[in-house]
This record gives C-alpha cells, sequence and structure tokens, in this order.
C-alpha cells in the first residue's frame, strides 16, 4: 500500500493566511477556495468587496486544478489556443486563470482557487497562499 501526503486543517489555515494577507497587502478584493485532491471544499472565505460571481469561480478554479494536477491557466490556454471542444470536459468548470494546485513531496493534496482581480493577480494570492505552506508553489 502507498501512503501520500494530505492537507490538514492546520495546512489549510497557513494556507488561506497566506492568501488573505496577500490580497489585503494589495487592497485587492476576492475570493479564495481551498481543496483537496479530490476537489473537496476544505476552505472558503470572501473578502468584503468582492463580486458575488466570485464566490462561485473561486471554488471551480481550485476544483480544476486539483482534478487536472495542474494549473487552471493551461486549460485557459488550451481553449484560447483554438481547441474549444475542451469546453465540454466534465467536471472541469474553472477553465481559468486562478487555480493553482498545491503540491507536496511530487503529489498533489489540493488546490486554492481565488477570483476577484485579474487573472494574474488571481493566481499570484494562490500562489502566496500556497508559498505559506510549501515555499515556492
Amino acid at each position: 500500500m502507498k501512503t501520500k501526503p494530505m492537507l490538514t486543517l492546520e495546512d489549510v489555515k497557513i494556507i488561506a493566511a497566506g492568501s488573505e494577507a496577500e490580497a489585503l497587502k494589495n487592497n485587492w478584493a476576492v475570493a479564495f477556495a481551498i481543496v483537496d485532491d479530490g476537489g473537496h471544499l476544505l476552505w472558503f472565505q470572501r473578502l468584503d468587496g468582492v463580486p458575488p460571481v466570485s464566490s462561485h469561480l473561486a471554488p471551480a478554479k481550485a476544483r480544476t486544478a486539483a482534478l487536472g494536477r495542474r494549473e487552471s491557466k493551461l486549460y485557459e490556454d488550451t481553449i484560447n489556443g483554438g481547441r474549444v471542444s475542451f469546453l465540454s470536459a466534465p467536471e472541469l468548470e474553472g477553465m481559468l486563470e486562478g487555480g493553482v494546485p498545491v503540491i507536496v513531496d511530487g503529489h498533489v493534496v489540493g488546490a486554492v482557487g481565488v477570483s476577484g482581480v485579474k487573472s494574474t493577480e488571481d493566481a499570484q494570492i494562490a500562489k502566496a497562499g500556497i508559498a505559506a505552506l510549501v515555499g515556492t508553489p
């Protein structure tokens, strides 16, 4: 039987604090979600002033990154590159930049999804949260 690391509640709190700190440092109103490796929600936070739609987009981006085992931006790039049929991929609704997997010892243990500002800034917040736990994502 193989074993793998998994996120604990303490880990999730560290990621959430890192994500929140990055958003507040830049005065960005965002929502962010943290999911486990199966895309199940472990944490959700919506900062003051974020558009309501971001509360749907952040968890979707996180799920997409966790299930796909890669940043959600790669799906966005694939679609923008002309492979629009990828929009029909099952279970992947957040195919926009801002979902980043959490990788520990080569295992995807979860993901962070952020929505509310420019997509590159969403990804910056997600990566800051992950870096608070594991260093450079």
